[in-house]
């Protein structure tokens, strides 16, 4: 049994690489199995529990706030919070993680990844379409932006990085852009800018975001109208089904980061603060480099907290002891593994 659940766990955290859209080898450090008798497949969690360890690739109609979206399903499923992975104007739809209780540890790490959004620019004049290649390809790099005036944020000069973008269609006044940026780039602000370059002058017409860090619009979103007859479901039937299908574990939410997973006996440490020793370390990710932010998954593919690598892939690899990671925030509560060192005080 146990070499089936970690076969099952080390299963699940590949997928979550193939969700993020990553390719990654592993450096197998020693060979162990994970126990039955504590912890858990993520999708196996027991439902108040999967709900309280969960988030929602929501997709945000128009109309509401971000923060609005957020309220109406804490309320729905009585949580003391949630919380969202970057905010949306109230007109602007698309992608929008939604963390539920005890997943708003981490919902931060998605707040600061990469987004990208699919735009319709209205310019005020036409221009030919090379003029308009042009102007869009000066805003590829690193760029200086002043938050716009409706904006919740101080209107400070700032820089940020637009990484990609393609011209998809243009008839002369409209044009339908696909940008890949930095979080936090305004698109409206983006518009106004290369209006101004082109002379022209232009602005947002419509916006909708199609992936925030790791959730994309193609693996599939959920509307509120799905989330509310789930519950429904759920509440009165006893139906869980339609609840695990749109509800996510908590570990999707860092499948982006590179990855170690540990031993049995090193969970409750961490799960108590404690810093992830080498001789903890069952397999990593290659690639990781000092600094790096990295999640820290059991055997079972539970997530356990997220630290910063004090050491690349391969000093974890070949060293023997020393601190790999230094712990940012903790995910797993103590005590869902048993305390390895009273059991060595109790051998003495």
């Amino acid at each position: 049994m146990s070499s089936s659940l970690t076969r099952q766990g080390l299963e699940f955290i590949e997928e979550l690489d193939r969700f993020a859209g990553l390719e990654r080898h592993w450096i197998v450090k020693l060979e162990e199995e994970t126990s039955p008798d504590y912890g858990t497949l993520p999708w196996r969690r027991p439902i108040e529990q999967y709900i309280r360890l969960g988030v929602v690739a929501l997709d945000k109609p128009p109309g509401p706030t971000s923060h609005e979206v957020v309220a109406w399903i804490k309320r729905m499923f009585g949580l003391s919070k949630a919380g969202h992975g970057g905010t949306l104007d109230p007109k602007v739809t698309g992608v929008l993680p939604v963390a539920l209780e005890e997943a708003t540890k981490v919902i931060g790490l998605v707040v600061h990844t990469g987004k990208e959004y699919m735009c319709v620019m209205q310019l005020h004049k036409p221009v030919p379409e090379q003029d308009l290649r042009r102007a869009l390809e000066m805003f590829v790099g690193e760029i200086y932006q002043r938050p716009p005036l409706r904006s919740s944020v101080k209107r400070s000069l700032r820089t940020k990085k637009i990484y990609e973008i393609e011209l998809l269609e243009y008839n002369g006044r409209y044009a339908l852009m696909r940008v890949f940026c930095e979080a936090g780039t305004y698109m409206r602000k983006l518009c106004h800018d290369v209006g101004l370059i082109l002379g022209v002058g232009a602005h947002m017409r419509e916006l909708r975001r199609t992936k925030s860090g790791p959730f994309r619009e193609q693996h599939g979103l959920v509307r509120l109208q799905d989330l509310s007859e789930a519950h429904y479901r759920w509440r009165n039937e006893g139906k869980e089904d339609l609840l695990r299908k749109y509800i996510k574990p908590v570990e999707y939410a860092v499948s982006h980061l590179p990855k170690i997973v540990i031993r049995d006996t090193a969970v409750d440490a961490i799960a108590h603060g404690a810093n992830l020793a080498v001789p903890g370390i069952v397999r990593l990710h290659e690639g990781i480099r000092r600094g790096d932010l990295v999640a820290l998954f059991t055997l079972k593919g539970e997530l356990v907290a997220v630290g910063v690598a004090q050491m690349s892939s391969e000093e974890m690899a070949k060293a023997r002891r020393g601190i790999a990671v230094k712990i940012r925030r903790v995910i797993m509560k103590p005590g869902v593994y048993p305390k390895a060192w009273k059991q060595r005080e109790k051998k003495r």
